[in-house]
């Protein structure tokens, strides 16, 4: 990947935004990357790996799935460059990767280890507003979604579930499960849910199947539980 362009997806990402080109070069020439390529189909992280480092998605696409212990119960987005995976899961209790990720596409990764990263944001006032600002997003997105599922209508609830499980860069979103064990999930009547998922597809916000709901629309899903997009 030509430099110039390396830079460009870098100045894309939500991490760096705002972060000039010079500034880009110094963090570039300054800090230790990593790059790797991935065929259509390999994997790049299993679900449960230790997050130690951000991995940003500089080129292609990829698919992560995240399901739960039963596996009867699963979410999958697609992230397109540039893009970073998970990079909430870097702190906190929980360190490890939500999520299994594949490629589309052939794909490029660069990598910058956690103590790297920390530097960068320890130096850099705009990259350390940005991942504040991503992360404290995220936190506020759970207390909305838990407000939802105690009063909020049945639209909000499967917004909730939608929204927390997914980045607010994803595309392709896909939950599936059976109708059964959503609508029990929910507390509510399965004429009830298919009513709810019918208004909600004649509204365009999704589409539906017996085993599984297709987002149309996350950001008009994530309107539901604000007043503006993530």
């Amino acid at each position: 990947m030509a430099a110039n362009s390396m830079y460009e997806n870098l100045m894309g990402l939500p991490l760096f935004n705002g972060v000039s080109y010079n500034r880009i070069s110094e963090i570039v020439g300054n800090t230790r990357l990593a790059f790797s390529k991935y065929l259509p189909g390999e994997t790049i992280l299993e679900a449960g790996d230790p997050c130690t480092r951000m991995m940003f998605v500089i080129g292609g696409c990829v698919r992560l799935s995240v399901r739960n212990s039963t596996d009867r119960f699963g979410v999958m987005q697609t992230l397109q460059a540039p893009s970073v995976i998970s990079p909430d899961f870097l702190f906190g209790r929980n360190t490890l990767y939500p999520a299994t990720v594949t490629a589309i596409d052939t794909v490029s990764i660069m990598q910058i280890e956690k103590n790297d990263f920390i530097n960068i944001i320890r130096t850099d006032e705009v990259c350390l507003f940005n991942y504040l600002n991503y992360i404290s997003t995220n936190a506020q997105k759970a207390i909305d979604g838990v407000l939802s599922l105690t009063s909020g209508s049945l639209e909000e609830r499967i917004a909730f579930w939608i929204i927390a499980l997914t980045q607010r860069d994803a595309l392709d979103v896909v939950l599936t499960c059976k109708q059964r064990d959503l609508y029990t999930l929910f507390g509510v009547q399965r004429s009830s849910f298919i009513n709810t998922l019918e208004s909600m597809k004649a509204r365009g916000l999704i589409d539906y199947t017996s085993t599984e709901i297709r987002v149309v629309s996350r950001n008009e899903l994530r309107s539901l539980l604000l007043k503006t997009p993530d």
